[in-house]
C-alpha cells in the first residue's frame, strides 16, 4: 500500500511538472501520455512510461485480485487467506485466478486503458463514501466486532473521514453539473 501511494504521488507530481506546466490537460491515449513525458525523459519517454505502467500493473493486479478474493470469500463465508494452502481455500484462490485473468484479458480488448483507469477511479471514489458509512455503523456493533469495537477519537476520526469523502463526491457531482451548463 505504501508503494502504491508513493507511485500515486509520484504520478501526480510528474504530471504537474510536465503535462500541466506545458499546457497539456487532455490526454486521450497511452501514446499521448508517453509523448507528454518527453520534456523530462527525452528520447527515453516511451521506455519510462512503459516501465511505469508495467510496475504499477505488477503492484495493482495482485492487490486488486487479492482484495476481491477476500471480499467475495468473506461475504460467502468461505475459508480465505493467503496463509492457507490452495487446497484449503479452493474458492478463494479461484477468485484470485479469475480476477487476474480478467484483468490481464482487458489488455486484449478495444477498451482504452486511460479511459478505463479514469472511470475505475471515479467509480471507486463514488462507492467509497457509502462503504465507509456502512463500515462506520458496523465498527460499533459488538456482535460483529467482538473485542475490537471502535470507540473514542478513532471512531470520530472515521466519521470525519467519511464526511470528507462524501463531500468530495458531492463536490465532484456539482462540478460535473456546473461544467455541463
Amino acid at each position: 500500500m505504501a508503494f502504491s501511494n508513493l507511485i500515486g504521488i509520484a504520478i501526480i507530481i510528474t504530471t504537474a511538472a510536465t503535462l500541466h506546466a506545458n499546457g497539456i490537460t487532455n490526454i486521450q491515449s497511452s501514446a499521448q501520455a508517453a509523448e507528454a513525458l518527453r520534456p523530462v525523459a527525452g528520447s527515453f519517454a516511451e521506455i519510462v512510461f512503459a516501465l511505469g505502467i508495467l510496475g504499477t500493473g505488477l503492484l495493482a493486479i495482485p492487490v486488486l485480485a487479492g482484495s476481491t478474493a477476500y471480499a467475495v470469500g468473506e461475504g460467502r463465508k468461505w475459508p480465505v487467506g493467503l496463509a492457507r494452502q490452495p487446497r484449503e481455500a479452493v474458492a478463494f484462490y479461484a477468485v484470485i485466478a479469475i480476477s487476474g485473468v480478467l484483468g490481464i484479458g482487458l489488455n486484449f480488448t478495444a477498451l482504452d486503458p486511460i479511459t478505463a483507469l479514469y472511470w475505475s477511479a471515479v467509480v471507486n471514489g463514488v462507492l467509497a463514501a457509502p462503504v465507509m458509512f456502512i463500515l462506520m455503523l458496523l465498527v460499533r456493533e459488538r456482535k460483529a466486532m467482538g473485542q475490537f469495537v471502535v470507540g473514542g477519537w478513532l471512531y470520530w476520526l472515521g466519521w470525519m473521514a467519511t464526511a470528507a469523502m462524501a463531500l468530495c463526491v458531492f463536490g465532484m457531482g456539482a462540478s460535473l453539473i456546473v461544467g455541463r451548463s
